[in-house]
C-alpha cells in the first residue's frame, strides 16, 4: 500500500477511535509537506473540525499522538502549523521499501483486473503519407495504452484504415491523369509519399478548374460542383461501391502502395497494433445499420434520396449518414465498427484517439449507437487531443504543406547526431553503436515533446528545443539513466551485493526525497492511466531525474566509505535507473545504456 494511502486510512481509524466519527480514507485529504516545514507528508484537518466541534490544533494533537502511539513502525514524529498536521515518516520504513524493491524489475507495474480497453489510434487515410499530427496520435495511442496494461488493464491496440472515400479516389484520378504508369519502384519513391503526390496534384488541377469556370460566370459554390476533374472523382467512388473491376483494380494497387510506406513507418516509430480494421470492409456494415434504422424511423430519406438523422432535440444538427447516390460517409463506417469490435472483443471502453477537430463527430457517433440500441454505444469514449502546429503555423494536406512524419523524424535523428557529436563522448563506439544511438536519442526527444503536454492542449513543436540535454526533454532522462548505469557499472561491488541494509543508515533529505519519489512511481502510474494521460507519467520521470542529479552532486557513492551507506545509495540508484527505464518504455521511449 502506497504510504498516502497508509496514512488516509489510519486517520481514518484515529478519527473512528478517539471521536467515534466514522468516513472513509478517501475523504482525508494528504498531501506532500511543503519543503518550508518540517514533515514528509500533511493532513489537513479543516474538513473535520467543524463536525467534531474542535478547534483544527485539538484535532491535530490527539491524531498525532494517536498514529505515534499506534504506529511507532511508521509514524516517527509529526508538528502542527495553522490546522495541518505535518508527519516524518520512521526512516526504517523508507529502507525496508528499498530492501523490499530495489531488484524488482516490476516494480510499478499493477496486477491484472480482468478488464479489456480497446485503444484505437493512428486513423489514416490512403491518400497520403504520415504526417506530424499522426505522430503524437500514435504517440499518444501507443503509451496510452501500454500505460494501461501497466495499470493491470488486457488492452488491444487497433487501427482504423480509411482506405476507401471520395479522397482516394482523388489520388487514383489524379494518376491516371498525370501518372504515365510510374510507380514508387520506379520513381525510387516511398510508397505513402507516391500517392500523396497526387493527392496535392489533385488539387492543384481541381483549383485550375474552378477559377475558369468562375471566370466563365459560374459563382464558386457552382464552379466547385462542376468542376470536371471532381465530378470524374464522384463517379469514380460510385463505380468503386459498384465493384467495378478496373476501379478496384487501381484501388488495391494504389493503397498496397501506401501500405508498405505506412509500416515502414511504423516500424520507425516503434508503434504497432494487434488488430488492423479496414473501412473498406467495415462501412458494409454499416450500410446495414443504416438500413435497420430507416426501418426504426431513427433515420429519415430527403427527397434526393439522401439519408439523415435529426438530433436538434439532442442540441446537436441533422446530420447525414448516407449520400443521395448511396455512396457512405465517414460515420457509416464508425457505426458499422463500433458493432463489429463489440461482438468481437466485449471491451468495457472502447478509446478513440482523434483530433478535438472531430468532437462533434463522436458526440453524433455516441447518439447514433445510443438511438439504434446498440451495446457499443456505452463503451464509446473520444480521447481528444490538441492539435499539434510548428512554429510557422499549421500544416494543410491538399497544399502540401503538412511536414511529414518520416521527414520529421530523419530530421531528429541528425539533430541527435550534432548534438551528441558536439558533446564528443562518444570516440568508444561502433557505427552500429552509433546509429542506434542517435536514433534512440532523437525518437526519444520526439517522443517526449509530444507527450509531454497535457493531450487536451494545442502544441507547438520545436525540433531544436526538443533535445536539449539540460532541459525538460527525453534526452536530459535517457542521459540520468545512462549515467545511473555508467556509476554502477565503476562500483567495484559488482555483482551488487543482496544483502538486507541495517536501520543504522543516516539518510540525508535528498535522500529521503529520493525514496519519496520512488515509492509514489505506481501512484502516477495509476493516475496517468485513470485521466489517460501520458504526460502525468512524463512530468514524473523528469522530476526523479532532475532529483537523482542534486542527490547524486552532494552523495558521490563510489567515495562513500561506510559500507551500509554504500549499500543504500547503490539500491537507490539500481532503484532509480529501474523506475526511469520503466516510465520511459511506458511513453514509448527507449534507454541507451550509455551515452
Amino acid at each position: 500500500m502506497h504510504i498516502v494511502d497508509t496514512i488516509k486510512a489510519h486517520t481514518a481509524s484515529a478519527l473512528q477511535q478517539l471521536f467515534q466519527h466514522t468516513s472513509s480514507p478517501e475523504q482525508v485529504l494528504v498531501n506532500e509537506t511543503k519543503s518550508e516545514f518540517s514533515g514528509d507528508y500533511t493532513i489537513v484537518l479543516f474538513a473535520f473540525t467543524k463536525t467534531l466541534q474542535v478547534s483544527p490544533n485539538q484535532l491535530g494533537e490527539k491524531i498525532g499522538q494517536y498514529l505515534l502511539n499506534n504506529y511507532s513502525e511508521i509514524f516517527a514524529d509529526y508538528n502542527l502549523i495553522k490546522g495541518f498536521l505535518n508527519i516524518t515518516i520512521q526512516p526504517a520504513y523508507w529502507q525496508q521499501f528499498l530492501n523490499k524493491n530495489w531488484q524488482n524489475v516490476h516494480y510499478g507495474i499493477a496486477q491484472s483486473k480482468n478488464e479489456k480497453i480497446l485503444v484505437e489510434y493512428s486513423s489514416p487515410n490512403t491518400n497520403k503519407p504520415l504526417h506530424l499530427g499522426h505522430l503524437r496520435n500514435n504517440f499518444l495511442g501507443w503509451g496510452i495504452a501500454a500505460i494501461l496494461e501497466a495499470n493491470g488493464y488486457e488492452v488491444i491496440k487497433t487501427c482504423i484504415v480509411n482506405d476507401r472515400g471520395i479522397h482516394i479516389c482523388k489520388s487514383m484520378v489524379a494518376w491516371l491523369k498525370l501518372g504515365n504508369g510510374a510507380t514508387p519502384e520506379t520513381t525510387n519513391t516511398k510508397g505513402d509519399h507516391f500517392v500523396g503526390k497526387y493527392y496535392v496534384l489533385f488539387n492543384d488541377l481541381y483549383k485550375k478548374e474552378v477559377t475558369s469556370l468562375m471566370a466563365a460566370g459560374q459563382n464558386r459554390e457552382e464552379a466547385e460542383k462542376n468542376a470536371p476533374i471532381m465530378q470524374e472523382a464522384q463517379q469514380m467512388l460510385v463505380q468503386w461501391e459498384a465493384g467495378h473491376p478496373e476501379v478496384i483494380a487501381l484501388w488495391k494497387k494504389m493503397n498496397e502502395w501506401v501500405y508498405k510506406g505506412f509500416n515502414e513507418t511504423y516500424q520507425k516509430i516503434g508503434s504497432d497494433f494487434q488488430k488492423i480494421y479496414y473501412e473498406s470492409e467495415t462501412y458494409i456494415l454499416g450500410k446495414k445499420l443504416i438500413e435497420e434504422g430507416l426501418a426504426k424511423k431513427v433515420f429519415y430519406t430527403k427527397a434526393d434520396g439522401s439519408v439523415w438523422i435529426d438530433l436538434t432535440a439532442e442540441g446537436l444538427d441533422e446530420k447525414i449518414v448516407q449520400r443521395k447516390d448511396g455512396t457512405s460517409v465517414y460515420i457509416t463506417q464508425d457505426i458499422g465498427l463500433a458493432e463489429q469490435r463489440e461482438a468481437e472483443f466485449h471491451p468495457s471502453k472502447t478509446i478513440y484517439v482523434v483530433g478535438d477537430e472531430q468532437n462533434y463527430h463522436f458526440k453524433v457517433l455516441k447518439l447514433i449507437c445510443e438511438k439504434l440500441g446498440l451495446p457499443s454505444a456505452q463503451q464509446i469514449y473520444h480521447l481528444s487531443y490538441g492539435m499539434v502546429e510548428l512554429p510557422n503555423g499549421k500544416m494543410k494536406s491538399r497544399e502540401g504543406t503538412v511536414v511529414d512524419a518520416d521527414d520529421i523524424v530523419a530530421e531528429m535523428i541528425a539533430i541527435a547526431q550534432q548534438k551528441t557529436e558536439e558533446l564528443g563522448k562518444v570516440n568508444d563506439f561502433t557505427a552500429e553503436e552509433l546509429q542506434q544511438l542517435y536514433h534512440t536519442i532523437g525518437l526519444g526527444a520526439l517522443k517526449f515533446f509530444l507527450l509531454r503536454v497535457d493531450p487536451k492542449k494545442k502544441m507547438i513543436f520545436n525540433p531544436e528545443e526538443s533535445i536539449d540535454f539540460h532541459g525538460f526533454t527525453g534526452p536530459f532522462i535517457q542521459y540520468t539513466y545512462a549515467r545511473i548505469k555508467s556509476i554502477l557499472r565503476k562500483i567495484e561491488q559488482q555483482p551488487l551485493p543482496s544483502t538486507t541494509l541495517s536501520n543504522t543508515v543516516q539518510m540525508s533529505k535528498l535522500e529521503t526525497e529520493m525514496l519519496k519519489l520512488l515509492e509514489q512511481f505506481p501512484g502516477f502510474i495509476a493516475d496517468a492511466a485513470n485521466n489517460l494521460n501520458p504526460s502525468v507519467l512524463a512530468i514524473y520521470v523528469f522530476n526523479l531525474s532532475k532529483t537523482f542529479n542534486s542527490f547524486y552532486v552532494d552523495h558521490p557513492i563510489a567515495q562513500e566509505t561506510n559500507q551500509s551507506q554504500k549499500q543504500f545509495r547503490i539500491q537507490l540508484a539500481t532503484l532509480t535507473a529501474q523506475v526511469i527505464k520503466t516510465a520511459l518504455q511506458l511513453l514509448g521511449i527507449q534507454v541507451p545504456e550509455r551515452m
